[in-house]
């Protein structure tokens, strides 16, 4: 059979570490999972509950921009937590923000045009973008601008777009809102597109999050249910666009996905109102983060991107190895702690790097870390 050179993505690598913690637990071995974002509580079960009365219910197709209580709800979300005062025809609900960045991209950017994203960076939306016919165009960043792309790069790289994330996966690193400014100025200065991707909004400790909607309109931004509400599996997004991209993107999300899935959609609903679990989950990951960060300096690591949000701390590990995919391997196979190599968020320099993700339980990060400072005083 014929394909397609769309396919010739490179691989999520930590879904292939997750395939293989599960293979180790299969085998009856106790594994810690450190790979994967993904918050340990699952959905509030407040929403839960809530949607347990909904089954009754069809839950047919909902229009292509989703529930109009929803958009309405999330445009109320924006009053409460930014001031912003958020038309609800400018949310689109979305198949989790991969969905949207999918939409985003196709209804943005011509085949073979450069959009720019910092390195480290999430991989799939390299990955994605060699999916949809552009280049995405790596922008090297260090601890010199707190892993986070610059103005200037715009223009530098001629870029048609840019996609910047605050608080960004896999750093934890988070623009203010004169940063935020400084590269939509550079963007309108240069005609590109700026896609704001804030899904790690709602995890954060010590600087305030603001949203690129604060600075401009001229913006895609990108949120989802997935991390804040821990809804992963249920594979809800939303995304802003500005006036005029409305009916632009409608069009694609009706043809390529209908809508996102219904009931996902009224959970979503439910979960704004889990207030005091959300905000339970975050003390959970406040308290996570204070014992991995220590837990990893012990151990021996002590070059880290500085975790302003999200549930991730990204350390360098150069003194011990110049191969982080191994690395992983090995920690997994005699420590029984799943991590990520850096070389999925970043092809270039990323076998020095190992990303911890601290989303599970607090005893499960504890366990971990023990595990790992036993597991490095054995090498």
């Amino acid at each position: 059979m014929r394909n397609s050179t769309r396919g010739d993505v490179d691989p999520f690598i930590v879904m292939d570490v997750m395939e293989a913690a599960r293979a180790a637990e299969a085998a009856g071995r106790h594994i810690i999972h450190m790979e994967v974002g993904q918050p340990g509580t699952g959905a509030p079960a407040a929403a839960r509950a809530k949607l347990a009365g909904d089954l009754s219910d069809p839950l047919g197709y909902t229009v292509g921009l989703g529930l109009p209580k929803l958009r309405a709800r999330i445009a109320q979300h924006y009053a409460d937590w930014y001031d912003v005062d958020l038309d609800p025809a400018r949310v689109v609900v979305t198949s989790g923000a991969s969905g949207a960045f999918l939409l985003a991209f196709s209804a943005l950017f011509d085949n073979g045009e450069r959009v720019g994203l910092g390195l480290p960076g999430y991989p799939s939306y390299r990955q994605i973008l060699r999916a949809v016919g552009l280049n995405a165009i790596g922008i090297p960043t260090d601890a010199t601008t707190r892993f986070q792309p610059q103005p200037g790069d715009v223009a530098a790289h001629d870029l048609a777009g840019l996609i910047v994330a605050s608080p960004a996966n896999p750093t934890g690193t988070m623009l203010d809102l004169p940063e935020i400014a400084a590269l939509a100025a550079a963007c309108a200065d240069h005609d590109a597109a700026l896609i704001s991707d804030e899904i790690y909004h709602g995890i954060t400790y010590d600087r305030p999050q603001v949203t690129a909607l604060q600075a401009t309109d001229d913006v895609y931004v990108v949120n989802s249910f997935s991390k804040y509400f821990a809804m992963t599996g249920w594979r809800v997004g939303w995304m802003i666009v500005p006036d005029d991209h409305i009916r632009r993107v409608e069009r694609l999300a009706q043809n390529m996905f209908i809508c996102a899935p219904h009931a996902a959609q009224r959970l979503a609903l439910h979960a704004f109102d889990a207030t005091s679990e959300c905000a339970a989950n975050l003390a959970t990951y406040a308290a996570n983060r204070d014992i991995v960060i220590a837990g990893l300096r012990s151990a021996g690591f002590t070059t880290l991107a500085p975790p302003d949000g999200a549930f991730y701390v990204y350390a360098d590990v150069s003194a011990f190895t110049d191969d982080s995919l191994a690395f992983a391997a090995d920690i997994l196979d005699r420590a029984g702690v799943a991590v990520t190599p850096g070389l999925d968020f970043d092809p270039d320099r990323g076998h020095h790097w190992l990303r911890f993700s601290y989303a599970g339980t607090t005893a499960d990060m504890t366990l971990g870390m023990d595990r790992l400072a036993t597991y490095m005083a054995s090498r």
